[in-house]
């Protein structure tokens, strides 16, 4: 339920009065970090996550060959355990890298006490794991089809038959070679995709991998109470040393002078709590109980932020706002395959173009996320490669058109209370599956009230996001509203979302569209130019004639940080910034005794 503005303003004072008093307390030994996710973790296993959550914990307990450059905007590619960016020969099919000796992965009684060193091998096999048929990993359409020979690995799977695609030349030296040139492979080897793992801890757990993670990132795990609590531990074995690339912001480069050079993570502990519900979150940061808050719940924003600015209180306190474009895009998807809503005959189209059409996205702007958004006129978001500003969607707000659209192609007949049949006079019911949040309530009743203006009758079942996503991907949800956050900065990571074989992983639409798949795959081909943009727009229109997709918004995260925190900088792509933050433990007790 909605907080109104008085119980909110009430809320807001007390907590000002006593948020310092309130703050979290110094940790028993070192420094601690105190965050927060908004969603259960499912599993900590680098080949089948796919949640923000659990992608948000792998990215500090794993290594991928490379990371983003922490201050580099525009973005850039840097070595993690590669000792240099790769080589690149053979017209850009064979990429070649080295890795620093010395990694080690974190101590297991997998390895029988002996000090287990990162080899190419092991990213041999982290690599094939992605192909594993009993693993179903959602995360092999950025590698299949796209690896030389590869299919072999699909045909009959097998960790041992050698393959000339990934392969290890030496202890130290991985070659990959491509079937094609591929504009983003190397963004694909950043992701905690295709982080390493050790073989010795993935069969000694079989079917336990993703409640077991051992590996070489710069923290490991020290407490772990499934969807509640994670306490992450320096691994101070980690080899990781800051290096960045500040450009002319004084901040950057502050943060670049502090830690040049040092180990990495700057802090001891992370202690990471689940809160899922929005209140939970704000009085939490209002408390000292988390030490930053990306996003102000859209319920919440009138507590922290008044005309455009922090409230003094808060700004008072050295509580600072932070406005950040996030490459993201917030989608309500339909089923394709369900029998209500999906197919490509006309009367199906009409009924999704109508659900387009019948929604006020800018009511949603304005009401839920209090205009930090921007309307999403196709799957891209700013930022983004291949993102056209001009674009506009063909499918506006249009209540009386839907309404016609809907009457036209046989939804014309209504039942006593006033709600559409179905084309033949059966009953006509949809079913969209929510969050069990007080911000997926209010979702729901934009949805109701929408719906229901242009006749058509909605129920919601309401569950964890865990869940309906795992339903998602066996097609057994009808409908429903998500979101995607860029897993590497080009508009390939967010066309894929509609790629008929990616159904039943990304794509939870399970739109099959062959004149879309065949863009899609030449666009994949193609480097950020006009070509491909033609292709982005040619795509976009087919989006829009058969609306699997209502694209509602691009948000505008609205940030909040508490004046201990040092070294922030949120990036467009990776989940999380941990490794480089520290607090300012005698800052914290000086905010303690101003509340005092």
């Amino acid at each position: 339920m909605k907080l109104s503005q008085t119980a909110a303003a009430l809320l807001f004072a007390s907590f000002c009065s006593v948020a310092a008093a309130q703050a979290a307390p110094a940790p028993a030994a070192g420094k601690t970090l105190h965050l927060f996710l908004s969603t259960s973790e499912t599993g900590l296993d680098p080949a089948v996550a796919s949640d923000i959550a659990s992608l948000s914990l792998l990215e500090n307990l794993f290594d991928p060959l490379l990371r983003y450059d922490y201050l580099a905007r525009p973005l850039k590619l840097r070595e993690n355990t590669a000792a240099a960016m790769p080589t690149v020969d053979d017209g850009g099919l064979t990429y070649t890298f080295k890795i620093r000796p010395g990694i080690h992965f974190t101590p297991d009684p997998a390895f029988k006490g002996a000090k287990r060193e990162l080899t190419a091998a092991d990213y041999v096999y982290s690599l094939k794991r992605l192909y594993d048929p009993m693993l179903k990993s959602p995360w092999l359409s950025l590698f299949e089809g796209k690896i030389a020979g590869d299919a072999a690995l699909k045909d009959e799977f097998s960790y041992d038959a050698p393959f000339e695609g990934i392969k290890a030349v030496d202890r130290y030296t991985l070659r990959i070679r491509l079937s094609a040139p591929d504009n983003n492979f190397l963004f694909y080897m950043a992701t905690p995709a295709s982080a390493v793992v050790a073989r010795e801890v993935i069969e000694a757990y079989p079917g336990q991998v993703g409640n077991h993670p051992v590996g070489t990132g710069p923290f490991k795990i020290g407490e772990w109470k499934r969807s509640d609590k994670i306490v992450l531990l320096a691994n101070r074995d980690s080899q990781a040393v800051f290096s960045a690339t500040p450009g002319a912001d004084a901040a950057d480069q502050a943060i670049a002078a502090a830690l040049n050079g040092k180990r990495l993570p700057v802090v001891d502990r992370v202690e990471v709590k689940i809160a899922e519900e929005f209140q939970g979150r704000m009085l939490g940061f209002l408390g000292g109980d988390y030490d930053y808050l990306e996003q102000v719940p859209e319920s919440m924003t009138d507590m922290v932020i008044a005309d455009g600015k922090l409230k003094p209180a808060l700004a008072a306190q050295g509580v600072q706002l932070f406005r950040f474009p996030v490459m993201q895009t917030y989608y309500m998807w339909m089923n394709m395959d369900d029998p209500v809503l999906g197919g490509y005959g006309k009367d199906k189209v009409a009924l999704r173009r109508a659900i387009s059409l019948g929604y006020n996205s800018a009511e949603d702007i304005s009401l839920l996320k209090k205009g930090f958004a921007i309307k999403a006129q196709s799957p891209l978001p700013p930022n983004v490669l291949g993102y056209d500003p001009a674009y506009r969607s063909p499918v506006p707000y249009d209540p009386a058109l839907a309404n016609a659209l809907l009457d036209r192609f046989g939804y014309d007949k209504r039942d006593p209370d006033g709600f559409r049949r179905a084309p033949g006079n059966a009953p006509l019911t949809l079913t969209m599956h929510s969050e069990a949040t007080a911000g997926g309530r209010l979702r729901d009743e934009l949805w109701r009230k929408n719906l229901n203006a242009i006749g058509l009758r909605v129920t919601f079942i309401t569950d964890k996001k865990t869940e309906i996503i795992k339903a998602s991907r066996l097609g057994k949800v009808m409908m429903f509203e998500s979101n995607w956050i860029a897993d590497f900065p080009d508009g390939d990571n967010f066309y894929q979302l509609l790629y008929g074989p990616n159904a039943g992983r990304a794509n939870y639409a399970r739109f099959n569209l062959p004149d879309y798949n065949q863009r899609y795959e030449q666009a994949r081909a193609l480097a950020d130019s006009p070509a491909r943009q033609k292709l982005y727009l040619e795509m976009n229109q087919l989006i829009h004639a058969y609306n699997p997709w209502v694209p509602l918004s691009h948000v505008m995260s609205a940030d909040l940080r508490q004046p201990w925190l040092k070294n922030y900088k949120r990036h467009p792509v990776e989940l999380t910034n941990w490794r480089y933050l520290d607090v300012d433990l005698a800052e914290r007790q000086r905010v303690s005794r101003m509340a005092r």
